[in-house]
């Protein structure tokens, strides 16, 4: 079985939903849910009609869910699509799944304490204004000086 367990808001009708209703349900445009498909991100194919129209089940969508948000903290495709082929192979590769996750919780985290300390910088800097602002003193505030040239 694979670990994909995110209940779905709405539960996905037996016969499945056509492209447009997987794209409106997870957040993601038709192109991109063919585009997963063709760079091998997903990890079963999609179900077909007769007529040879794709037909999303419920795990494709949650698929689709840890896709995207893997791709919003950074992973690379390449890195998403290796995932997608450790779970598609089964059983016994946990192991490296749990490795590609782990770097991948470490690549975010370190972005988070990046970003942590830009933003104490710029809530430096806004108190700074709001208290030159509230002082009446705001003109003092540092700008990079003019030469005769820009006036």
């Amino acid at each position: 079985m694979v670990e994909v367990n995110q209940q779905l808001p709405e539960p996905v009708p037996e016969s499945g939903l056509s492209i447009a209703e997987a794209a409106r349900r997870t957040g993601v445009s038709a192109h991109t849910l063919r585009y997963y498909e063709r760079a091998g991100l997903v990890v079963s194919p999609v179900g077909r009609t007769h007529g040879g129209r794709r037909r999303y089940r419920e795990f494709d969508l949650q698929w689709i869910h840890i896709c995207t948000r893997l791709r919003a903290t950074g992973m690379p495709i390449r890195g998403i699509r290796r995932y997608a082929e450790l779970v598609a192979a089964g059983r016994g590769n946990e192991d490296q799944r749990l490795d590609l996750l782990e770097s991948h919780q470490d690549q975010v985290l370190a972005r988070i304490a990046e970003l942590q300390e830009n933003l104490k910088l710029i809530t430096h800097k806004v108190d700074v204004y709001r208290g030159r602002l509230a002082a009446g003193d705001a003109d003092r505030l540092w700008a990079p000086a003019r030469t005769p040239a820009d006036r």
